[in-house]
């Protein structure tokens, strides 16, 4: 999002609703939830690369769609992974879920049905916060150090949310000399960061993955005369290096990035051992509108 824009986010998270089951074959699965407006009837605020802005049925609500839409290298590389979208929406309301449980603010309310949440509605801080654990990507690329080096602390990192300059790194210094945020916000983003790292690394190593480093987005949300720094945008493969502990095999968009193949199936990897999908998931249906024309229905 570019700066100044809007997002929704984090209210304290609504009771999930039952998976419910239609005729698919045995091994699919799907969800609903309750009726929206169709998305020609919404008015658009924001498109972005890999998610759509929608006004929200309620003041202070917006409600973000997951596109299939993949991007790299700041959108010189353009394509699109079938079913990303319901597995990355998924996978981020598990995230932003338990993140929740925990007391990390987040924007998201609830997932409204395979492809999108409610979510209330930000003032993005126009800083991309990147979390590292293990050296990869820019990081070694940049510094010479080996992919897969474990580094001797948690790293925190600053990228200026601006496409046309290719969303720079910048220091504590830019930030507070151009006043994207109060030193008091910033001390809550780095807060929040080390502990939503903290929480996610013994999330993943319990089901055998290595959180490499991942990328969040912050917003203001404005209660009156007053706001408070929450988490906003997603948590997904996204956004997220994810390797498995034993292999190394990447299960996150470097798959795209590097050209490796087998994108749909990292993500639903990642899902499956989050216990998000039923063993036999590759059967899961993703996209109803497709499933229903192959039904003939």
């Amino acid at each position: 999002m570019t700066p100044g824009s809007f997002a929704a986010i984090g209210a304290p998270v609504a009771p999930v609703p039952r998976l419910v089951h239609e005729s698919f074959p045995p091994g699919s699965f799907i969800w609903f939830r309750q009726k929206v407006l169709p998305m020609a009837r919404r008015r658009q605020i924001y498109e972005g690369k890999a998610k759509i802005l929608y006004e929200g049925p309620e003041p202070g609500t917006l409600i973000q769609y997951f596109k299939d839409d993949a991007t790299a290298f700041n959108a010189q590389k353009r394509g699109t992974i079938n079913g990303k979208g319901v597995l990355n929406n998924r996978i981020s309301e598990h995230v932003f879920t338990l993140l929740g449980n925990i007391g990390v603010p987040t924007h998201f309310i609830r997932r409204l049905n395979m492809r999108e949440q409610l979510i209330r509605q930000v003032e993005i801080v126009p800083i991309e916060v990147i979390v590292r654990n293990v050296a990869a990507g820019t990081l070694s690329k940049r510094l010479g150090i080996e992919e897969g080096t474990q580094l001797p602390r948690t790293l925190i990192e600053y990228c200026y949310k601006d496409d046309a300059l290719g969303d720079p790194l910048v220091a504590e210094e830019h930030i507070a000399c151009f006043n994207w945020c109060s030193q008091d916000e910033l001390h809550d983003i780095q807060d929040m960061a080390i502990r939503i790292n903290d929480f996610m690394s013994g999330m993943f190593a319990a089901v055998g993955i290595r959180l490499v480093d991942f990328k969040l987005e912050f917003g203001r949300l404005y209660e009156g005369d007053f706001s408070r720094i929450i988490l906003a945008d997603e948590i997904s493969p996204d956004g997220c290096r994810l390797w498995d502990m034993t292999t190394n095999e990447k299960l996150d968009k470097d798959r795209f990035r590097r050209d490796l193949g087998g994108e749909v199936e990292a993500y639903q990897e990642v899902a499956r051992r989050l216990g998000l999908m039923p063993e036999g998931g590759e059967n899961a249906v993703l996209d109803l509108e497709s499933h229903r024309k192959k039904k003939g229905s």
